[in-house]
């Protein structure tokens, strides 16, 4: 018995390739948008490691600041291969 293959019929396009019908858009963000993106990431990595620190969950707070470090890594990363030079 042959079975035909059919192919969905809503196909997701863009950035967001595991979409399902009816979700909302990922809007395509611009490097500059993502580089201030990974800056704030960080910036509140670093905040919950305080907090953490000050509620003396000492395990927590190295996680957290730890894990700051990589988000301007990638930041740093981003400004160095898409920035344009400014004017």
């Amino acid at each position: 018995m042959f079975i035909a293959i059919a192919r969905p019929a809503v196909e997701p396009q863009g950035p967001d390739a595991v979409a399902v019908p009816g979700s909302p858009a990922v809007p395509f963000l611009t490097p500059r948008a993502l580089h201030a993106r990974l800056l704030d990431n960080a910036a509140a990595r670093r905040r919950r490691g305080l907090e953490r620190k000050q509620a003396r969950r000492a395990d927590d707070a190295a996680y957290w600041i730890s894990a700051a470090p990589m988000a301007v890594q990638k930041a740093c990363a981003l400004r160095q291969a898409d920035f344009i030079a400014l004017p």
